[in-house]
């Protein structure tokens, strides 16, 4: 089969958001990939049959784009990424005895520890800065307290449905990266402003009962969470990157800083692998060795 028929690539496609239920962003961006492949072998070698794209097709490929667009080993070991998964899928087809990828191996990526705001931001945050008194207000408001007591991701925290929270025992359940359900306890003061809120919200449009909403009844959008999440940072803190995520990593920096299990945090913000969270672990050692400075004679 010549890689010029997209129909292969369209059923794993499929098989990525029906079978792996990966996110739409994953999807999206292993479809460009292995488009962006898919032509440069077709113009390169005159439109190989499957079988016959070898591993040296792809490095070649892998070359020409570090050559031109200098992309970070992050960028390049996405689209190796998607390249193993769609060759294992044709494999699984039967289409294929053995993957190109097998002696492709993967940049080293540089380690980017997270950023975080300080503890002493976040409780000036809360504690001293005024959020508008309206609705808009106490979205906001509501909406930065739950980032940082929960560590919820932006789209989990948008799609929070009413039926979700468990105000008896303390808790939220939330609807994760592949559909996957994990609880989260939250403190009582905060459901109950959550349970106020959603008392006092205006008649929502058909749909899913969502927890927040505009004044007008819509689900709030990510760049309007974004805007504003972005607006209140920069009212306490200096980090540059001042962002939703920004409020998941300073979650879990602060609760590592305070002895957190690591498996816990990986619990918590519903990580796949261990490894995605020992990221956290190098905040909490800094501040130990800091704690030691400023505290032993020796030091």
């Amino acid at each position: 089969m010549p890689v010029s028929d997209y129909s292969q690539l369209n059923a794993f496609l499929d098989y990525l958001q029906f079978e792996k239920r990966y996110s739409r962003h994953t999807i999206i961006a292993y479809q460009g990939d292995l488009e962006h492949f898919y032509k440069y072998i077709t113009e390169q070698f005159d439109q190989p049959a499957l079988e016959l794209i070898t591993a040296g097709m792809v490095k070649t490929w892998l070359a020409s784009i570090k050559e031109y667009d200098e992309l970070a080993s992050k960028s390049i070991n996405r689209k190796i990424s998607a390249l193993k998964s769609y060759f294992k899928y044709q494999m699984r087809l039967g289409l294929l005895k053995q993957s190109p990828m097998s002696t492709v191996v993967s940049p080293k990526a540089k380690k980017r520890l997270p950023v975080f705001v300080a503890e002493q931001d976040m409780d000036t945050l809360f504690a001293a800065v005024e959020f508008p008194d309206d609705w808009n207000g106490r979205t906001q408001r509501l909406v930065m307290q739950l980032f940082y007591q929960t560590g919820m991701r932006l789209s989990e925290l948008i799609q929070l449905k009413q039926s979700q929270l468990d105000p008896s025992s303390k808790q939220i359940k939330v609807l994760g990266k592949g559909n996957k359900e994990r609880i989260i306890p939250v403190e009582g003061d905060l459901l109950e402003a959550l349970a106020a809120y959603i008392q006092d919200k205006p008649k929502q449009l058909a749909g899913p009962v969502y927890v927040f909403t505009t004044e007008k009844g819509r689900p709030l959008q990510p760049r309007t969470v974004y805007a504003f999440v972005k607006k209140y940072l920069a009212m306490v803190t200096t980090v540059q990157k001042k962002s939703p995520h920004i409020l998941r990593h300073s979650f879990a920096t602060h609760l590592m800083n305070h002895g957190a299990d690591l498996n816990a945090v990986k619990e918590l913000l519903g990580h796949s692998s261990l490894a995605a969270t020992q990221v956290y672990t190098h905040n909490s050692i800094e501040k130990l060795k800091d704690t030691f400075n400023k505290a032993h004679p020796k030091a």
